[in-house]
């Protein structure tokens, strides 16, 4: 597969990712959770929830004008790189605990995504 298509594929995986974080940064900043109704009204003013919308978008447009070139069976397996990023980001960002578990499968499926994609 071309260098570019791949590239291609790693940005949409990586925008994915970035929405994802964006979702849960949107979900951890809702005032006053307790009740629906200041929870409902905190999604309409959570400037992450919709910029996580936005990245999501963009990315799954980006995915959409990959899979015009791309063959699914080929393309796909990249997906799972979302798998290591989000835990990443969310160790980067968030400050969530990343485990050696946690790196562990992520090595596993780099190698599983390097067995696919040949």
């Amino acid at each position: 597969m071309e260098k570019l298509k791949i590239a291609q594929i790693i940005a949409s995986v990586v925008g994915i990712s970035v929405g994802q974080l964006l979702l849960k940064i949107a979900a951890t900043n809702l005032r006053n959770p307790d009740t629906l109704g200041f929870w409902l009204l905190g999604f309409r003013i959570n400037a992450y929830l919709f910029a996580g919308f936005a990245v999501l978008g963009i990315s799954t447009l980006i995915w959409v004008w990959i899979l015009r070139e791309v063959p699914l069976s080929v393309a796909y397996p990249f997906m799972a790189l979302a798998f290591i990023f989000v835990p990443i980001l969310g160790w980067l960002v968030l400050n969530e605990p990343l485990t050696y578990r946690q790196i562990s499968g992520g090595l596993l499926i780099c190698l599983g995504l390097i067995l696919a994609s040949r």
